[in-house]
């Protein structure tokens, strides 16, 4: 089973995407969290059981409290005992190509995803874990 965190404060993102995922027929755990102090706070908590750490991160970057950006920066400084067990991807509205290409210089991030998410994008996520 994929663990999988969303984190984003847009409760109809959340539901539909929770949606999403049930339709994708993946063996899916998925866990929610509305902003990116929450999320982190998590994280720091579970950085050294590996069992317990997502494998899927789906991130906005708009959110109250810790926003995307300060989620990454703080996400950035976690010494994780398998850095490489988290797979992030950033989920967000905003088609800035300046966002892009912040993202881009930022290690953890895989790829920038323009919402909404389609059912297929979340397959090929699952499947490339």
């Amino acid at each position: 089973m994929k663990h999988v965190w969303l984190i984003d404060d847009d409760e109809v993102f959340v539901f539909l995407t929770k949606k999403l995922i049930a339709r994708s027929e993946q063996d899916v755990l998925v866990e929610t969290y509305i902003n990116g102090q929450e999320a982190i706070e998590q994280l720091q908590r579970l950085a050294h059981d590996e069992n317990a750490l997502p494998d899927l991160v789906l991130l906005d970057l708009n959110m109250p409290v810790m926003d995307g950006w300060e989620f990454l920066k703080a996400y950035e400084e976690i010494s994780f005992s398998n850095p490489d067990k988290i797979h992030l991807y950033i989920v967000t509205s905003s088609i800035s190509p300046y966002e892009v290409e912040r993202a881009k210089q930022i290690p953890s991030v895989a790829e920038f995803i323009v919402k909404p998410m389609v059912k297929d994008k979340f397959i090929d996520l699952i499947a490339a874990l």
